[in-house]
């Protein structure tokens, strides 16, 4: 869900700010999840907890599943973080459920991306 509030300073000034809204729990989300299942594209708005969720839920299906075509572009609006395999959150996801200490937030440690860059 996204909330739009427009602010005029001016007639020739305007500014938009956008506001994601957890889609789950109604509170603030961090980004919007791009996805799609049994050939239904879906779209959602996720604070950094529910996208853990998500993706530790997804991850074994991710991993036993072959990839197929589509395009991993996305419009410029919406590029924050990625959501596939490799990026910080899916590290994190896989670092944990293999025994790796790591933090909720920042940096990986390197012997960890490592690790997983390995295994995968």
């Amino acid at each position: 869900m996204r909330l739009d509030v427009t602010a005029e300073g001016g007639s020739m000034a305007q500014r938009v700010v956008t506001h994601l809204v957890d889609d789950l729990t109604g509170g603030e989300a961090t980004r919007t999840v791009l996805f799609s299942f049994d050939g239904k594209s879906f779209e959602i708005d996720l604070n950094d907890e529910n996208l853990a969720a998500l993706e530790g839920a997804l991850a074994p299906y991710i991993a036993a599943g072959r990839r197929t075509g589509g395009s991993t572009a996305r419009p410029a609006a919406r590029r924050s973080r990625g959501s596939g395999p490799g990026t910080a959150a899916h590290v994190r996801v896989w670092a944990k459920a293999n025994g790796y200490d790591v933090p909720e937030r920042g940096r990986i440690p390197a012997t960890v991306r490592a690790a997983y860059d390995k295994a995968n």
